[in-house]
């Protein structure tokens, strides 16, 4: 399998956690809570973080490694980081009537996003990633919250998907930025 749809099937995998969230919701089972699926996430950033220092300062070196990260992430916190890091950010910090669609937009939108831009590493992304990536984050939080909410996470998706901000050297990668914009947004547009 190619390295980028490598990436993108493992992008998407994370959908797994708050969608088994919102089938036990619907369904009254009781297993996946919200604090569940808190509590995973500060696991899943604590394991994150002692792996990114061991392959990092350590020298741990696995296939995997190999397999998923890109070769600019080879002396920097790698992209797998980021994503959970945000993640974490956003399920601690939003209820999950925002959080669930903006992990939706990193773990579904974004791969698609990256589908459209032919993995071009550009300043701003072209019109049709753009477009693209707002359509597709709009329709996962369509089912959440207001459209005018949704339109308002979408928006800020796009903008952390589409434009790649530098600062001093380190491009801002969008795993970091996607849900967190997209909650800050939802949630003022919900307040407002």
């Amino acid at each position: 399998m190619p390295f980028e749809i490598r990436r993108r099937v493992v992008h998407a995998s994370g959908a797994v956690v708050p969608g088994a969230y919102l089938l036990d919701a619907h369904y009254g089972v009781g297993l996946v809570t919200w604090q569940a699926v808190q509590a995973l996430a500060v696991v899943g950033l604590v394991v994150t973080a002692l792996l990114e220092a061991a392959r990092l300062y350590g020298g741990l070196e696995h296939a995997i490694y190999e397999q998923l990260t890109r070769e600019y992430e080879q002396d920097s916190v790698a992209g797998y980081a980021l994503y959970v890091l945000s993640s974490t950010v956003v399920v601690l910090a939003f209820r999950p009537q925002i959080a669930v669609p903006a992990l939706f937009m990193l773990m579904l939108a974004d791969p698609v996003g990256g589908i459209l831009s032919s993995g071009e590493l550009r300043a701003i992304a072209r019109p049709r990633v753009l477009v693209g990536m707002f359509l597709v984050s709009f329709a996962l939080a369509y089912p959440f919250v207001p459209p005018l909410a949704a339109a308002a996470g979408a928006f800020g998706a796009m903008v952390a998907d589409g434009v790649k901000p530098t600062i001093r050297g380190w491009v801002v990668d969008d795993n970091l930025t996607i849900p967190i914009l997209a909650a800050v947004l939802m949630w003022a547009t919900l307040s407002l």
